[in-house]
């Protein structure tokens, strides 16, 4: 790719976007670091519990996951039979590739290429975190992967309204079924309870407060004044959260450095062959770049923000499930501004 896209790259994406593995590196080390030399406050911050859940963690993700709900409009939904079938491909994609691919390549890599340095029982935890990740498409960045390859707004944005909804529908099912395949069950009201917690209530609360809002003050107030005052009180939420799941993870990054490189192998490949997949059916399909490019990474990227607090919903904050899922939040953005460079550099291969 030459300069000029990636200088463009550069001015289109936002600051903290841009640099989010930077803030997720300092967040780990902050963890880290407050515990091992200040243990109290993760012991203080696990007391605080309700139904064996981490209140601060449900309060920090309402903050994370709100705005972005904020941003769906479910009306674009009705525009679904345009390009009906990027929105297919990208569908499939998301649910019946994606999951079990995911799957797949955690238990290849787990159980197998790494048993040497993962054990088998820790090794089933690690793919129980994959599951999470791969079961959950993307709602957020994807708006921005798809600014920066100049995808079709009206599908970027009827994707993930449907994702929005399909994850109420097909996240626990998909979810139950492949853990119950590591040996790890799960009862469903608890992840049903964790679907309910961490998108229809904030899903439900963006719906409505954006219709009261753009009624009374306009769709342009909205969009230019209501939205980006959201902006870094979304930061605020994502890293304090990053820093509790880092305080509590701690030991075991200390312990296995090695651990969070090998877990990065199979999130990384999932994330590019996934991207290849619907970017390929596209162009089999005959389908224009720019509804190939936002298809392609809507199916590759992860909603890393509804799999970190459901993982430690169900199953603590100091859990090596935990650990795979804040994984996802490194490896994302450098992997997706990787391909979002392939997609741009491969638009003459959509010249019909």
């Amino acid at each position: 790719m030459n300069n000029s896209n990636g200088d463009s790259d550069n001015r289109n994406i936002g600051f903290f976007e841009k640099y989010l593995t930077v803030w997720v590196l300092l967040c780990m080390v902050t963890g880290v670091l407050i515990g091992k030399f200040f243990p109290i406050v993760a012991q203080e911050i696990e007391k605080i519990q309700i139904y064996n859940t981490s209140v601060p963690i449900v309060i920090l993700t309402w903050i994370m996951i709100f705005p972005m709900m904020l941003k769906v409009d479910f009306k674009s939904i009705l525009a679904v039979k345009e390009n009906y079938k990027g929105i297919l491909i990208s569908s499939f994609t998301s649910w019946a590739i994606k999951p079990f691919l995911m799957f797949g390549l955690a238990s290849f890599f787990f159980l197998f290429v790494f048993q040497a340095f993962i054990p088998s029982d820790l090794g089933y935890q690690y793919i129980a975190g994959a599951v999470l990740l791969g079961a959950a498409p993307c709602t957020a960045m994807v708006f921005v992967w798809s600014h920066l390859t100049k995808g079709d707004p009206a599908h970027t944005l009827v994707q993930v309204a449907l994702n929005d909804l399909m994850i109420i529908v097909l996240f626990v099912p998909i979810v139950s079924f492949l853990l119950n395949a590591t040996n790890i069950v799960v009862p469903w009201d608890v992840l049903f309870g964790s679907v309910i917690a961490f998108v229809v209530f904030p899903l439900t609360g963006g719906a409505l407060t954006r219709y009261f809002v753009v009624k009374h003050k306009g769709f342009k107030y909205f969009t230019d004044e209501f939205i980006p005052f959201f902006e870094p009180i979304t930061t605020f939420g994502l890293l304090a959260t990053l820093i509790i799941i880092f305080t509590f993870q701690g030991n075991i990054i200390i312990n296995n450095p090695l651990h969070v490189i090998l877990i990065a192998v199979p999130l990384v490949l999932q994330n590019i062959i996934t991207a290849l997949f619907a970017y390929g059916s596209c162009k089999i399909a005959k389908q224009p770049h720019n509804v190939a490019a936002p298809a392609a990474l809507i199916g590759a990227s992860d909603f890393f923000e509804l799999s970190v607090a459901v993982a430690i919903t169900l199953f603590g904050v100091n859990s090596p499930v935990v650990l795979v899922c804040t994984v996802g939040v490194l490896t994302e953005v450098p992997v997706m501004l990787m391909l979002v460079r392939f997609v741009n550099k491969t638009k003459g291969m959509f010249n019909y």
